[in-house]
């Protein structure tokens, strides 16, 4: 697998397919596989909390979510074919998982999210076994009783839609003790799915505006995205040999 360097992080050159190969692979090898979906914006993050970096450093795939990284890794010569969102992952997922009769279980949202986007990909991908649904909301005491929750359903596959970085530290912590195959940070995504949250129309994501798009329906969002123009500063800085620049390598 080729993968880069982006301002230290690793990014696996995958497209959805290849991801989702690789992710039900993980699950039927019961691998405890943690994936990110990573973007702009955490790649900012993480330059300021190495404990996160790390956890994304570690995980078994790290996927390019945004068109910044994208854009990025097309430019250093990488040929990768499209972004990987989180919405897409699951619904790529969520049809294999279905083909396999593989439980799936999802963690995350506000109250009733979780299950509403369950209930509606259980309509839309025959077969598909939702091994349990919660919400995202609890306290650090909570955490044991949730894991155990996870690890008696019996699923294969786990999503998490907490937020980053919460869902990722929150995976490198607990994931093991699940007994899941493969789990995914997936964000927002369970918004969309259960319908709250009307994604882009194709036309933006194909220009690679979606985020244009969200801030305009979602103006209290601008203050997340800042981390777009510091990205690209930080890149040029890195480009420049004024920070760290690693090539491409295979794993």
């Amino acid at each position: 697998m080729q993968s880069i360097e982006i301002l230290g992080c690793r990014l696996d050159l995958l497209d959805a397919d290849q991801a989702t190969d690789r992710i039900m692979q993980y699950v039927r090898d019961r691998a405890s596989a943690q994936i990110v979906t990573l973007g702009t914006e955490m790649v900012v993050y993480a330059q300021r909390d190495s404990a996160f970096r790390d956890v994304v450093n570690r995980c078994a795939l790290s996927l390019c979510d945004t068109v910044g990284l994208l854009t990025v890794a097309r430019r250093r010569g990488a040929h990768l074919r499209e972004r990987v969102t989180g919405v897409e992952l699951v619904e790529h997922l969520c049809a294999c998982a279905a083909n396999d009769g593989i439980g799936v279980y999802f963690f995350g949202g506000a109250e009733g999210v979780a299950a509403d986007a369950a209930a509606i990909l259980e309509a839309r991908f025959p077969g598909l076994r939702v091994a349990g649904t919660r919400n995202g909301f609890y306290t650090f005491d909570d955490e044991a009783q949730i894991v155990e929750a996870i690890r008696t359903s019996g699923a294969g596959l786990l999503f998490v839609g907490l937020g980053s970085p919460r869902q990722e530290m929150w995976l490198g912590r607990n994931l093991a003790a699940t007994a899941c195959g493969a789990a995914v940070g997936v964000g927002g995504s369970f918004d969309v799915l259960s319908g709250r949250v009307e994604r882009a129309p194709q036309v933006w994501r194909r220009l690679g505006l979606e985020w244009l798009y969200r801030l305009i329906r979602e103006p209290q969002r601008f203050r997340r995205q800042l981390a777009l123009p510091y990205f690209v500063w930080l890149v040029t800085l890195e480009q420049l040999g004024i920070g760290r620049q690693r090539g491409m390598s295979n794993t």
